[in-house]
């Protein structure tokens, strides 16, 4: 083992290289049979180990570079491997155990380590097939070489010289020929004979010129110009040849020019190599490479292909994508199995490949239950709607499934505009951004990309990645906004308002995070640590300000900490390291929260008002509860919705708001509720409030939610001014 092989693998995890070796093990075993080398199996291991580690480290490598699996495909001739069945055998190792036992490590997806072993494999073949082809011209042409140029020699060494000739132009694998300067073939082997049908008759005897081919390279003639009339000695193509029988031979062609004792150009030597199974297995391993294994359709890796051409043109051309994703797939795999969810996928990919058959466009599969369809050429504009339609259409049939009838729905985000202007990557996911707007509109649909939709939307996710780093370096802040009694315009407490000081989007009100933190369940713990500052924020209020009375602290719970097992335990805890009274604190929970709660729910919420810790219903009016169920609910405050206090801005009020604040007021306190009125933004407002029987109110009238200094200073200055 080489000094830089020995270090790189003593850095490597155990089970990582246990599982190389177990490779390598299984690769040598298939192939050491049929290798002609003077190793012992063992050693022979050894020898493939460092090729087995070149093709895992290959397999995960960014960018992608196969070029490592085609030096191993050279290696193994190298070492003698030169039988074919060891190149077969070779690429069925690496297709049934690479992945398997090198794909472990690194976060790259498993349909591409599929898509990346396929292209090693066809690398791999086309690094032994040189290797090979170049060790076999090398040693036949100077053979041939030494043949042609021995005829001008004594009888005797002719004599000889010709035997010699004959037995390697017989004998040799690949087809030979040799033929004049005017293209007339004067001499082929049986294994070129072999290459057109096996009839000699359709080889000899013809001109080469009568084997133009339309897939030609353009450079092809004019290299062959160029060496029969002596301006170059040899030239190496790839070319097409048709058979008597009308198929076609693919070849890799080395022609070299053969001249006389002066030095000039005599006759014209063409090696052949038969190449026709290796490029249909090329074929095969790009289409497998390139395609989706359940459905046929393009897959990810020939779609970007496509997209990236699309986006990238410099001719002034446009584009259009339909980015599908099916509604409700998931429940079909969970209620039917995953083999009638495959079967539904393929059903849909026929269809959608039935209505995608106009020039210019293509389906393909991203995965799961995704689609996509692009749309290319000058008028994409009215062409990606037509085809957003013609999608719906197709799954508007039922599909039939087992004697099921199985309704299918999508949701589809179109993204339409002129090439050049964005990558692939975020056309993509504007479409992907704007398929989810779909969704979430209904589904059964299609939408078209907004730039600002997508900005929000992105904003969204931005937040909500940045979201537990954020409460870990202290970006949150607790905003105070006063409580106001009615009656004689003292303070009574104030509500805690969480913010979130943004280093880029600045201070950012809940309505941006609150909804994003209860999603990712982030609310948890960002809801203990508003409830540890405010409480203590409220323990210093009574301490630094006993003369003013004391304050009484509110904070909001979200349904999602009201689920939460450790309610209890965490409020208890908060209070008793602060020192503050279970009465001086006050849980805000919104009407929707507990419309339909059941017992289990409002347990907990029991259990902290027999402590003393008031609960005040948030939003009164909002929603649909039964004010019978008021009796039923542990708390000790309504809080109405500023809805109602809007309805008195106007001059005079509306008499059925007034009416329905005093009814509420009125069922409140012979509830023993006390009531307390948000948004409260004018002197009127307040004094209609105050008439009605309100008892606190909160608003910018008296406040705008601020630093808790102000609080105190407002307890001293009167809250009404």
């Amino acid at each position: 083992m080489m000094p830089a092989q020995a270090s790189r693998t003593a850095a490597e995890p155990d089970g990582l290289e246990d599982r190389l070796r177990r490779f390598a093990t299984i690769w040598s075993r298939a192939i050491f049979p049929v290798t002609a080398t003077s190793l012992t199996r063992p050693e022979f291991e050894e020898h493939l180990l460092p090729l087995a580690r070149s093709l895992r480290d290959a397999l995960h490598r960014r960018p992608f570079d196969a070029a490592p699996a085609q030096h191993a495909g050279a290696a193994l001739v190298a070492a003698h491997c030169t039988d074919t069945d060891a190149l077969t055998r070779t690429l069925g190792v690496i297709e049934s155990y690479l992945v398997l036992y090198c794909g472990a490590h690194g976060d790259t997806p498993a349909e591409e380590l599929r898509a990346r072993c396929a292209r090693l494999q066809h690398a791999l073949a086309g690094g032994f097939a040189q290797a090979l082809r170049e060790r076999t011209l090398v040693e036949q042409e100077a053979i041939a070489r030494s043949a042609l140029a021995a005829r001008s020699d004594a009888q005797e060494a002719l004599h000889a010289t010709e035997t010699r000739f004959r037995a390697v132009f017989e004998g040799a694998a690949i087809g030979i020929g040799i033929a004049d300067l005017d293209g007339n073939v004067v001499e082929v082997n049986e294994a070129l004979t072999r290459m057109f049908g096996g009839l000699e008759s359709s080889v000899r005897r013809r001109n080469v010129s009568e084997w133009v081919h339309p897939e030609d390279a353009p450079h092809v003639w004019k290299l062959y110009g160029e060496l029969v009339r002596g301006e170059r000695d040899h030239y190496r193509v790839e070319k097409p040849y048709y058979r008597g029988d009308g198929t076609v031979l693919w070849t890799n062609l080395t022609v070299s020019l053969l001249r006389d004792a002066e030095g000039r150009p005599q006759y014209q030597l063409a090696l052949m190599e038969d190449t026709t199974e290796r490029r249909l297995l090329n074929l095969r391993l790009r289409y497998e490479a390139t395609h989706d294994a359940l459905t046929g359709l393009p897959n990810r890796t020939l779609f970007f292909e496509r997209l990236d051409k699309a986006v990238s043109a410099t001719d002034g051309s446009r584009f259009g994508l339909c980015y599908l994703d099916l509604d409700g797939f998931k429940a079909i795999n969970d209620s039917l199995g995953h083999s009638s969810g495959d079967r539904l996928l393929v059903e849909v990919a026929d269809r959608l490949q039935s209505v995608a058959t106009r020039p210019g466009e293509m389906v393909a599969r991203l995965g799961g239950d995704e689609f996509v369809a692009l749309t290319t050429g000058p008028d994409t504009q009215t062409e990606v709607a037509e085809l957003a339609h013609r999608i719906l259409g197709a799954l508007a049939t039922p599909v039939r499934l087992d004697g099921r009838e199985l309704t299918v729905r999508g949701s589809v985000g179109v993204v339409e505009g002129p090439a050049g202007e964005r990558t692939s990557a975020e056309v993509l996911r504007s479409a992907d951004i704007t398929m989810y707007r779909a969704k979430s509109a209904g589904g059964n649909r299609y939408e078209y990309a907004d730039p600002e939709a997508d900005a929000r939307a992105i904003t969204r996710h931005g937040l909500t990645t940045a979201l537990p780093a954020a409460l870990e370096r202290g970006e949150f802040f607790i905003e105070y906004q006063p409580l106001v009694h009615l009656g004689d315009g003292s303070v009574h407490g104030a509500e805690a308002l969480v913010r979130w000081c943004h280093p880029q989007h600045g201070v950012l009100g809940p309505d941006r995070f609150i909804p994003l933190a209860e999603h990712t369940g982030l609310i948890v713990p960002l809801g203990r640590w508003v409830l540890q500052e405010a409480v203590r924020q409220a323990r210093y209020w009574q301490t630094r300000h006993a003369d003013g009375g004391p304050l009484r602290i509110n904070v909001n719970l979200s349904p999602t900490q009201l689920h939460h097992p450790g309610l209890v335990a965490d409020t208890v805890d908060v209070l008793e390291r602060s020192g503050l009274e279970p009465g001086a604190l006050c849980l805000e929970v919104t009407e929707s929260a507990l419309i339909g709660a059941d017992e289990d729910l409002l347990k907990p919420l029991r259990q902290l008002a027999d402590m003393g810790v008031d609960i005040a219903l948030d939003d009164f009016g909002t929603g649909y509860s039964n004010l019978a169920n008021l009796r039923r609910l542990p708390v000790s405050v309504l809080k109405l919705d500023r809805s109602f206090t809007q309805g008195m801005q106007r001059h005079p009020a509306d008499p059925v708001d007034l009416k329905i604040v005093e009814g509420i007021v009125s069922l409140a306190h012979s509830l023993e509720l006390a009531v307390t009125v948000e948004g409260v933004e004018t002197g009127a407002q307040a004094e209609q409030l105050r008439e009605l029987g309100c008892d606190t109110a909160q608003g910018w009238y008296y406040a705008r939610p601020g630093a808790p200094d102000r609080i105190h200073s407002l307890v001293m200055a009167d809250a009404v001014q």
